[in-house]
């Protein structure tokens, strides 16, 4: 019973940890993430197809020790309901998109283990993404999946609700908060 008591700690400590916050934008600088307009989940808008200026994803990445010194990947997307993707912005020039559509965003990264850093300490890597002009087609729940090395680590809804403004008809109201 010890034994596996001690592996299973030994795999938490191999556990790469992501958090993450949805905000109206996110900026890194100096090892730090900046948030503003943070810790929303609904938008409402009296018409649709609806554009939402913009949606800031602040990601915090705790990496292990055990996982220094290796390639990495990170994905962003966004979902309905039906795990559908949404289209988070046009493809550039000369990218191999059938539709010229940009349904996820990837990167990788490597990070390093300071002389500093003690073994079986871990790091904090801040990563800001600001998508802008997202269109949300019809009222629903979608979802903010951010995955490493192909397994989805954070899920974040966004609810996005048809509103009327009473006595005004339709209008274009301000984000509501949750």
């Amino acid at each position: 019973m010890e034994e596996d008591a001690l592996e299973t700690e030994a795999m938490a400590v191999d556990v790469m940890e992501v958090d993450a916050i949805i905000a109206d934008s996110v900026v890194t600088a100096e090892g730090k993430l900046f948030v503003q307009g943070g810790g929303w989940d609904t938008i409402g808008s009296a018409t649709f197809p609806f554009r939402q200026p913009r949606i800031g994803v602040g990601v915090l990445l705790r990496i292990p020790w055990t996982r220094t010194n290796e390639m990495h990947t990170l994905t962003l997307r966004i979902v309905d309901q039906d795990e559908n993707k949404i289209v988070l912005a046009d493809a550039p020039p000369g990218a191999d998109t059938p539709d010229g559509k940009i349904r996820e965003i990837a990167g990788q990264f490597n990070l390093g283990r300071p002389p500093f850093l003690s073994v079986g300490d871990s790091q904090i890597v801040p990563i800001a993404m600001n998508l802008d002009g997202i269109v949300f087609n019809q009222p629903d729940t979608y979802s903010v999946v951010i995955a490493i090395d192909g397994r989805d680590k954070r899920r974040l809804p966004i609810r996005v609700r048809a509103i009327q403004m009473p006595g005004m008809g339709f209008s274009q109201p301000p984000r509501l908060s949750a």
